[in-house]
């Protein structure tokens, strides 16, 4: 497998890593080290894809981007361009959004214990719909809905059970879990109470989200046949038939080459046939369904650039590889053991060379190029034992100096960085067919103290 054939926007030209046209040797130069770029070509690619598997597909369907993934002016813009809306968790990312000038009515707001500043925010901005699992907030928004003379439209998130067979930190459709409401039935008919009575609340439908990162579609289906049997139950008892059903994401992207390459419609088809059938044998309208991919559109379109600042070989036990960022940029491996493909982005050629294509960066492919095939472990620079980004890599002969390119960045990643022993956030650069330009700027040591009094 060449580089090309695990991600499309990169490809190797000579020794050179190239990604969406534009050098990585060149973008580390002008903007500096770490670095995140995305490539909007891939971003606007994948949500062309979003659009022909599901919303022209599907009449009455809707896609938001779950914007937590990452979020920045310039992508809430691009998917906003794209036709599809925004799914935001916070107060922040609420403002993000309407600064960027995503319309209000295009907004969904999430989050399991909101804020009542952000819960009155989000009903004064007029967002298209609330998402709510706990009593406490829907009394809330009936007050506010009444004292700004409106009608606050809420989804329910609810809690389907099912084992998402993902990292248990990013598992959040199982009964112990702190999103959502458990489908006990006293606990359904005091929420379905509490919204069907009040009145400045428009209750919409139920919304669930049953994982993240997730390889195959048997969770969706096992969640979704729970959800459709909940929505004719409340038809029958309520005689309402919710108009909404959204299904959340966590459709998994490649991190590894081995990882499979998923296409949206792997998931919605059979969600779709499933909500199709059993709204006719239920006797009741086909609701509008919504999907909110994030990683999905964004995880593969991001790659991160570091330079190589040391190399020490400890013998018979491992080589460490250290480079200038680390758990500070990305707090995945550390957080939830994730795990990520690299290559030098100044040696690629080395390992495209290697007989049958074999990944940049494997074992295979290092010995081929006659470079050294030891396995190396590449570790960050914060002051902590567990800031390793990736164990047990082949690279061919690292050195310090030498630029290297971790893929599939784009999620999760500039969204979770910290300042944790006082180290400034990476810049964003957004290529484009070639082009690249500034995004997000890095930050300064002098941003680092700007809010201390």
């Amino acid at each position: 497998m060449s580089i090309a054939d695990f991600n499309p926007a990169a490809e190797v030209r000579g020794d050179t890593l190239y990604f969406d046209g534009v050098s990585a040797i060149e973008l580390a130069k002008r903007y500096g080290t770490p670095l995140y770029v995305v490539s909007e070509t891939t971003v606007r690619r994948r949500c062309a894809a979003i659009r022909s598997a599901f919303l022209d597909k599907y009449p009455n369907t809707a896609a938001v981007y779950a914007s937590k993934a990452f979020q920045t002016l310039d992508m809430c813009r691009i998917v906003t361009e794209e036709g599809l809306g925004l799914d935001v968790v916070s107060g922040g990312e609420l403002y993000a959004a309407l600064k960027a000038g995503v319309a209000p009515a295009k907004i969904i707001f999430h989050g399991n214990a909101k804020s009542a500043d952000e819960l009155d925010y989000a009903v004064r901005s007029d967002v298209g719909r609330i998402v709510s699992d706990n009593l406490f907030e829907i009394a809330e928004l009936e007050r506010l809905g009444a004292l700004y003379g409106k009608k606050v439209r809420v989804l329910y998130r609810v809690t389907p059970g099912v084992d998402s067979h993902t990292h248990r930190f990013i598992s959040t459709g199982s009964l112990d879990s702190k999103f959502g409401i458990p489908l006990d039935p006293s606990v359904r008919d005091d929420y379905m109470r509490a919204v069907l009575d009040a009145s400045h609340l428009d209750f919409r439908g139920f919304h669930f989200h049953i994982g993240s990162q997730l390889h195959d579609n048997f969770s969706h289906l096992a969640a979704l046949r729970i959800i459709l049997k909940l929505v004719a139950d409340v038809a029958s008892a309520y005689g309402y038939a919710a108009p909404e059903l959204n299904l959340g994401g966590g459709f998994g992207v490649r991190y590894l080459p081995g990882d499979p390459a998923l296409d949206p419609g792997y998931f919605v088809d059979p969600m779709m046939e499933l909500i199709r059938s059993s709204c006719g044998e239920a006797g009741i309208p086909m609701p509008l369904v919504t999907i909110e991919p994030g990683r999905w559109i964004i995880g593969e379109a991001g790659i991160t650039l570091y330079t190589v600042r040391s190399v020490k070989t400890i013998p018979g036990i491992r080589t460490y590889v250290g480079v200038d960022g680390g758990m500070t940029d990305n707090i995945r491996p550390a957080l939830y053991e994730a795990k990520y493909h690299a290559l030098l982005a100044n040696k690629a050629g080395e390992a495209e060379a290697a007989p049958g294509g074999a990944p940049s960066g494997s074992p295979v492919a290092s010995a081929a190029a006659g470079a050294a095939a030891a396995l190396v472990t590449v570790v960050g620079k914060c002051c902590e034992t567990g800031d390793v980004l990736i164990r047990d890599i082949a690279l061919p002969d690292p050195r310090p100096g030498d630029t290297l390119a971790v893929f599939s960045t784009g999620a999760y990643n500039h969204s979770m960085a910290s300042n944790y022993n006082r180290i400034p956030r990476p810049a964003v650069v957004l290529t484009r067919a070639g082009t690249h330009r500034l995004s997000v700027r890095r930050e300064t040591y002098e941003d680092l103290v700007a809010r201390e009094v």
